[in-house]
């Protein structure tokens, strides 16, 4: 059974079952890392960081409720139905002091 708030989805790396979209993915090679997509990510999700220079969702965090969508400049946000869990690396972003949505 996934676990339902951010904090367990976070301890758990786990995705809600229940949510019926994909998640999204940034299209690096397109994205002008203006953070707009991090600043429209609701925060009960709190799926998209800042890594090093880039920007990530991660795909377990989000529900694939597509608010970052039109928060997107140069539309380089894109359904991700074939995502693969994060890497251990991007799992220290959400779990250090520097967590946006904390």
């Amino acid at each position: 059974m996934a676990a339902g708030t951010r904090g367990e989805r976070i301890e758990a790396h786990e995705r809600n079952p229940k949510w019926k979209n994909a998640p999204v993915r940034i299209e690096m090679s397109e994205c002008i890392n203006c953070d707009a997509c991090l600043r429209h990510c609701p925060t009960q999700f709190g799926a998209i960081f800042n890594h090093g220079i880039d920007v990530i969702i991660i795909p377990e965090l989000c529900s694939g409720c597509d608010k970052c969508l039109p928060a997107c400049p140069v539309d380089c946000i894109y359904p991700d139905p074939e995502w693969e869990p994060a890497s251990d690396d991007w799992w220290k972003n959400p779990l250090s002091a520097n967590d946006p949505y904390s």
